[in-house]
């Protein structure tokens, strides 16, 4: 789980699957930005396990792990889950726990 940060502070908790397709941080339907309230930055295309698609970019928070990061989100209509992007695993450790089927990202000073 995560929160995205509102533009006022606000922070919702929402479910995120991992798409190492998802070459970027944060990949959300675009129908949520209005509640957000996050700045537009542009238009990028990227790849997902689907293939390329057109995206437009916001500058997001969120809170990960009780660590807040700033992050260029991609939202778009295809988008039908809170997707969090290969990106991640340039800065956070991938935990797997196959027994649990679970995989986690850790920060450095989180427990294993």
């Amino acid at each position: 789980m995560c929160f995205l940060i509102t533009d006022d502070g606000l922070n919702l908790p929402v479910d995120a699957m991992l798409d190492n397709g998802f070459t970027g941080f944060l990949a959300i339907n675009k129908q949520y930005l209005d509640s957000l309230d996050w700045f537009y930055i542009g238009k990028e295309t990227l790849r997902t396990a689907q293939g390329e698609s057109l995206f437009k970019i916001y500058l997001g928070k969120l809170i990960l792990n009780k660590q807040e990061y700033k992050i260029p989100v991609y939202a778009g209509d295809e988008i039908t889950e809170f997707l969090l992007g290969s990106e991640w695993l340039k800065i956070l450790p991938l935990v797997v726990n196959s027994q649990a089927s679970k995989l986690q990202l850790i920060t450095l000073n989180q427990k294993i």
